[in-house]
């Protein structure tokens, strides 16, 4: 696989933040953003796309930790 070019990385990046805008907009619905993600897997290397969606994980945990601060596991009193 040979690297992609600028237009072809500006254009995968374009689609994949028209999807994430679209997953938003909708409370993570994908089912309301198929269209969009099937842009932006046409237009990213499979290997992008798998580690955009772990991206998009973690910053969703990140800003949840952030927000809400870090809350244990309710232990059931086993040690």
């Amino acid at each position: 696989m040979s690297a992609p070019t600028m237009e072809e990385r500006k254009a995968c990046w374009g689609a994949r933040d028209e999807f994430w805008q679209c997953l938003d907009k909708n409370s993570e619905d994908a089912s309301k953003c198929q269209k969009l993600r099937s842009s932006f897997e046409s237009r990213c290397p499979q290997q992008w796309v798998k580690y955009f969606d772990k991206r998009r994980d973690y910053l969703k945990y990140k800003k949840k930790l952030e927000t809400e601060g870090y809350l244990p596991p309710e232990t059931t009193g086993k040690s």
